[in-house]
């Protein structure tokens, strides 16, 4: 018997007695939909609490930067605060340096691929609707150049 021949006996045993539950395969498929293989990696930096100054009103919300591993110094960075309770939460950030860039919200309950909506010439965006649970990023560069954020929730 060689190795091929073995694991495809144990494939067949985990199959019988320990088969990988539908929502496991079906969360896998859609992670594997989700990749951007030409993007560069900005990873989670700095996850923090924003607190208001004293004597302003508003609530408190989070803090994230991320940040490319390959050029940390001088790679693309998105710097992010998340506010809001409940269903939604609302983005707003920059892109470091500041480039015009088309944003895709990466969420298993929005469609793949679509615009959420764009920076501004200053890097600046504001993402109003975006649903609570795990997110991620993606800025379309000009030239084609994109960069993709870790998953985080929110």
């Amino acid at each position: 018997m060689n190795d091929e021949e073995l694991m495809a006996g144990a494939r067949a045993a985990f199959d019988v007695l320990d088969p990988v539950p539908d929502g496991v395969l079906a969360a896998a498929r859609s992670a594997l939909a989700w990749r951007t293989p030409a993007a560069a990696l900005a990873e989670l930096r700095h996850d923090g609490a924003v607190r208001p100054a004293v004597g302003v009103r508003g609530g408190t919300g989070r803090s994230l930067t991320f940040g490319c591993a390959a050029e940390p110094a001088a790679g693309p960075a998105v710097e992010i605060e998340v506010t809001g309770e409940g269903r939604h939460r609302e983005i707003t950030g920059r892109l470091v340096p500041p480039a015009s860039a088309e944003i895709v919200v990466r969420h298993r309950d929005l469609p793949a691929g679509r615009a959420a909506g764009r920076t501004g010439p200053t890097g600046m965006f504001c993402l109003p609707d975006v649903p609570e649970g795990l997110v991620s990023l993606l800025f379309r560069l000009p030239g084609g150049a994109s960069v993709v954020t870790s998953w985080v929730r929110v």
